[in-house]
């Protein structure tokens, strides 16, 4: 196969759906060896098999939680037991919980943005950068998300956690310049997956609200924005992409189509 990306290791968190899922397809496709992590299991394998019939040379799963610091270790274990490099580690994992002001903000909401947004890509990174600082064009690419540079109502908690992974995405940059790892941010607007259905704890109604009257992103168009960013020559870094559908200028600035136009 010709592609850059043949052969090489990839690892991505959260793949059991979303942007991991996809990305694990989009990758596949190029023919790289996948090491998918996520929490649910099942639809873990189910998206390897997806991965390795779109044509990767290898796709691997293993439960991964990246807010337990012995689960990233345990994870990094298992990749270190099938290989001594990596060359793309996509920090995937995170998403929103609830949308309440800050005045009637849930304990647990909060802990689980930032453990997963911003602890999971440090504890993730930390455990991994041995097998990518020995790989000289390793590329570690971090999802954000529009709301890392623009605050809404409702959204402190996970605007603070995506603002975080931005500025640990930059001073990873500072750190690890010289060493042939890059370093970058991919970061979506509004985009149709499981997010919304997620941070609205289920109420399909509720989630449903937000795409209405809207031609928003896929999951898809973003795991295209990561394969074209990692299959960059080793001397080119992506630094940040912000990603949006045509629809959407702003976190609050969205045009919406009457019932008719769609």
């Amino acid at each position: 196969m010709n592609s850059a990306l043949a052969g090489k290791w990839i690892v991505i968190t959260g793949a059991s759906s979303g942007f991991g899922a996809a990305a694990a397809r989009a990758f596949g496709r190029e023919g790289a060896r996948l090491l998918l992590g996520a929490r649910r299991r099942g639809r873990l394998e189910t998206v390897a098999g997806e991965a390795a019939r779109a044509g990767a040379a290898e796709a691997h799963v293993c439960a991964l939680d990246v807010s337990q610091t012995p689960s990233v270790e345990a994870f990094a274990a298992w990749i270190r037991s099938r290989t001594e490099r990596v060359d793309v580690l996509i920090n995937n994992a995170g998403g929103a919980l609830g949308l309440d002001p800050v005045a009637t903000g849930k304990d647990e909401d909060w802990e689980t943005m930032l453990q997963t947004n911003v602890l999971g890509v440090l504890r993730m990174t930390r455990a991994l950068l041995p097998l990518m600082i020995s790989t000289p064009g390793s590329y570690i690419l971090n999802i954000g998300s529009v709301a890392g540079h623009t605050a809404y109502e409702g959204g402190a908690a996970y605007c603070a956690a995506k603002a975080g992974e931005l500025q640990i995405t930059r001073a990873l940059r500072l750190e690890l310049c010289g060493t042939g790892v890059r370093v970058g941010t991919i970061d979506p607007g509004i985009a149709e997956t499981e997010f919304s259905l997620v941070r609205f704890k289920g109420d399909t109604a509720r989630a449903a609200k937000v795409y209405e009257g809207v031609a928003p992103l896929k999951a898809e168009d973003v795991a295209e924005a990561l394969v074209w960013a990692a299959s960059r020559p080793p001397h080119v870094c992506v630094d940040e992409m912000i990603l949006k559908c045509a629809d959407q200028a702003a976190p609050h600035k969205l045009h919406r189509r009457p019932p008719a136009d769609r």
